[in-house]
């Protein structure tokens, strides 16, 4: 089991590692107003294609790294507490799932980038629309996939705190980023517009980050701790 435990940790800080590397390659995680309001964006995917192909290789990395740390961790945790590590399987398989099936639009940007930059001015006006359209899209649907990462972490959370698999507040940081989060992306499909969800997703982000560098590092290094 320790080998399960260690793969997982690795996992979660390979993830953030590729996300670090997919936002330098210039890849939209999470679109925002700033990404669709004028089309920088849309002419940068066809000054530098290579950089968003590989952008995109790499996001479908993340996404599948997503799947099978969520096996993992219910192989490894599933024993102290069946019900718990189900809603884990299940929300965060459905997280990694969603972010695939977003990909197969997002690819279509390029496309779009190389006939914008060809086309008249009423042929631009439709491409933008559609290039628009499509990151609305995604950005509705990686909040659902949020939601899906709130609930089974906020579930591996309260297992690793009732049945004393990590340091205590290693878990209670985690439920703090779960709530955070889960709750800033329903604000989010529930009233798009609304002002707070930029301060929610940033306060949010920063303290999933901590959470999955000390998850990640605490399974990593000092699983055999683990009873």
């Amino acid at each position: 089991m320790i080998i399960v435990y260690q793969l997982s940790g690795f996992l979660f800080l390979f993830i953030l590692v590729l996300q670090i590397v997919m936002a330098l390659l210039g890849y939209i995680l999470e679109p925002t107003s700033k990404h669709y309001d004028s089309d920088a964006k849309l002419l940068q995917f066809i000054n530098y294609p290579k950089r968003f192909q590989i952008g995109f290789v790499v996001a479908l990395i993340e996404h599948f790294c997503v799947i099978i740390l969520a096996i993992m961790l219910s192989i490894g945790f599933s024993h102290y507490n069946i019900i718990l590590g189900i809603v884990l399987i299940i929300f965060r398989v459905a997280e990694g799932s969603i972010q695939v099936y977003i990909e197969k639009d997002y690819w279509g940007l390029l496309d779009i980038a190389r006939k914008y930059s060809v086309s008249s001015d009423t042929e631009k006006s439709s491409l933008y629309g559609l290039y628009r359209a499509i990151l609305q899209k995604k950005s509705s649907r990686f909040a659902v996939a949020m939601i899906c990462w709130s609930i089974g972490s906020i579930a591996f959370s309260i297992l690793l705190i009732i049945y004393g698999a990590a340091p205590l507040f290693i878990g209670w940081i985690g439920i703090v980023a779960c709530i955070i989060i889960g709750f800033g992306n329903v604000l989010k499909l529930v009233k798009p517009n609304v002002k707070i969800y930029g301060m929610l997703s940033s306060i949010g982000g920063l303290v999933a980050i901590l959470y999955e560098v000390l998850i990640g590092g605490w399974l990593l290094f000092f699983s055999h701790f683990i009873p």
